[in-house]
Parts: structure tokens; sequence; C-alpha cells
């Protein structure tokens, strides 16, 4: 359903935001170790995260990626998504064809209209803060 990008942006930001809950700043490394992710790769994802406020990027010595304990709630999973994807997820054909619409379906529309509606509101309801507090529980986890 997400890029490779998106997918590697979402671990990227959980994993950045459960660093934070613990008031400490990580750098592009140990954040493309944690993730399993190119380095490269993994800045020009952080990049755009960062250039969305998403995640705040600090220079110099004692510098790293943060997100503020504060914004944590307030950032929901959807304006990652957004922020990488755009709305493919949310208006793309489920068969990946270029014309799919309510007047010329493909034979999957219907079915997945609902499990995109679905995933639309698991994305607008799920906020960083409840997915870096798994991380850091031990209850969930980013690489196994």
């Amino acid at each position: 359903m997400f890029s490779k990008t998106c997918e590697y942006g979402i671990r990227a930001t959980i994993f950045i935001a459960s660093q934070s809950y613990q008031d400490n700043r990580v750098g592009l490394k140990d954040i493309a170790q944690k993730i399993d992710s190119p380095e490269a790769f993994t800045a020009k994802i952080l990049q755009i995260l960062s250039k969305n406020d998403i995640i705040h990027s600090i220079k110099g010595v004692g510098g790293g990626f943060e997100i503020p304990k504060k914004n944590m709630s307030q950032i929901k999973l959807i304006q990652i998504v957004s922020a990488i994807d755009g709305d493919r997820v949310f208006t793309g054909c489920g068969l990946g064809l270029s014309h799919c619409s309510e007047e010329h379906p493909c034979p999957v529309h219907d079915k997945f209209k609902i499990i995109r509606n679905e995933l639309a509101f698991m994305l607008e309801n799920t906020n960083l803060e409840e997915l870096a507090l798994g991380i850091k529980s031990g209850d969930t986890f980013l690489r196994y």
C-alpha cells in the first residue's frame, strides 16, 4: 500500500520519536541501522520529513534528529504518508490502473474503496505518541 520510501519514513519517525521520549537526539547512521535502511536513502527521507516539520534537524555538536514531546500527540500517521507519498494511497486504483473511477471501476474497485477508507481512518486517528510509547515499552518493534 505504501511505497518503500514511505515505509522507511514511518519507521524512521517512530524511532526518532521513541528516542526523543528519552531526551535523545539520534544521528543518521543510527537511524539507518535501526530501521534497516541504506544511509543515503534514509538521509533523503529525513530531509523530506524535516521540510514538512514532522521531525527537527539540529546541526553541530550534540545535534541530530528529534521530535519535541509536546508535538508527538499532534503528529498523525497521515502527515507522514502525505509528506512522502502524497494522496496516492487514497486515490490510486487497487490494481494500479491509470483510469479507475466510480463511473469506470476496475474489478476490485468497490472492495478496495472499503480498505482505503479504513486505512485513511487509521492514519488520521493514530498519533506518533502512541507508536513511540509502544517501542519504548517493548510492546512493539521496528526490527526483528
